[in-house]
């Protein structure tokens, strides 16, 4: 068996030894500000990944709306609302003990995709939360995120993955279902074919 322990990484030098030093560009495409190029790919993106942390640990949080839901408030400020979940909160609750966060865009059909590392904060104006309104319906909060660096991610991942690749998509019925999931891990103490069968419905009336 692997044994997982051994050669392990364990400092700077080390790790540097073995990467070497980062390309020019690397370094040059990062900025302390939202950049009107940046700006560009944070406007077309209709998805996002939050990663926080808490007392817990670390948390990614998938966020998504149409394109350009996370608005940009000036050159060091986005706007990210926060929509109807499960209440589980758990990216909230980690900014109120950490306030650093990154933030990961994607756009469809786009290799590069476009990462941000700042601090957030937690505002429930009601005239802001109103800005932010889709089908009548507010979110109950608003990150405000104070940005602190801004670069691009060039492609590879994306190409190595196939992500926006039809042809690689996956059948859902290859995958346990959220109902299986829930039945099992429960004891059945929730049906699992029921929840299965209510979710598309539940989904459909209870986005915003």
């Amino acid at each position: 068996m692997l044994q997982l322990d051994s050669h392990i990484v364990s400092d700077i030098a080390a790790l540097e030894g073995i990467y070497g030093t980062p390309a020019t560009a690397s370094i040059k495409k990062e900025v302390a500000y939202i950049h009107p190029h940046y700006r560009k790919f944070i406007e077309a993106a209709p998805f996002a990944l939050l990663a926080t942390s808490g007392p817990d640990g670390l948390d990614v949080s998938p966020r998504g709306d149409p394109a350009g839901f996370v608005r940009v408030h000036d050159e060091f400020t986005l706007l990210l609302p926060d929509r109807r979940g499960n209440n589980r909160i758990d990216s909230l609750r980690n900014v109120l003990h950490d306030s650093r966060v990154s933030l990961i865009f994607l756009i469809p059909g786009i290799g590069e995709t476009l990462r941000i590392n700042g601090t957030a904060s937690i505002q429930v104006d009601p005239g802001l939360l109103s800005t932010f309104s889709i089908d009548g319906k507010s979110p109950l909060s608003v990150l405000v995120v104070k940005v602190n660096a801004v670069f691009f991610q060039c492609s590879r991942a994306i190409l190595r993955s196939h992500l926006w690749d039809p042809s690689r998509h996956r059948d859902r019925g290859e995958l346990p279902s959220p109902g299986t999931i829930l039945a099992d891990l429960s004891r059945d103490e929730i049906d699992g074919p029921k929840y299965d069968a209510d979710l598309p419905g539940r989904l459909s009336t209870t986005l915003y």
